[in-house]
């Protein structure tokens, strides 16, 4: 049979202390180690969280920012655009009037031209006359 003697105690002792000596050297470090990458990837992760959520924000921001750009540009659009109707019209009226204006003028010229030329044939209306009676006659008038 196995006899239990002072050797026993001398490896418990032994295993003991072996243990102990391990888990100072050697197990200790490790589980330090682990301990602060375990805390490095926790902040990590907590920054990236922190970073994504800023970026969703700055994302949303940007997009409303470009909605109202394209609104307020719109309406300045538009606003431009009435602007030019109307100073359109407004060209497009003076130029009526002054086209109504130079007709008028222009008719009142011939029907002065007109009057002129009616008056001038009707002073030479006797003497074209006088002068048709005696080539048809052959004879003074």
């Amino acid at each position: 049979m196995v006899d239990i003697d002072r050797s026993v105690i001398i490896q418990i002792v032994n295993f003991i202390f072996l243990i102990f000596a391990l888990n100072l050297v050697l197990y200790k470090p490790i589980r330090n180690v682990l301990r602060r990458r375990k805390e490095k990837i926790t902040g990590l992760e907590e920054g990236v969280e922190t970073l994504n959520g800023n970026a969703m924000e700055k994302d949303e921001a940007f997009a409303s920012g470009i909605k109202a750009a394209r609104a307020k540009g719109l309406k300045e659009k538009e606003a431009l655009l009435q602007a030019a109707a109307e100073e359109e019209k407004e060209i497009v009226g003076k130029i009526t009037q002054k086209a109504q204006a130079d007709l008028a003028e222009v008719r009142e010229k011939i029907a002065r031209d007109a009057e002129e030329v009616r008056r001038a044939l009707l002073e030479q209306v006797d003497e074209y006359a006088a002068t048709i009676g005696q080539k048809i006659l052959g004879r003074a008038v």
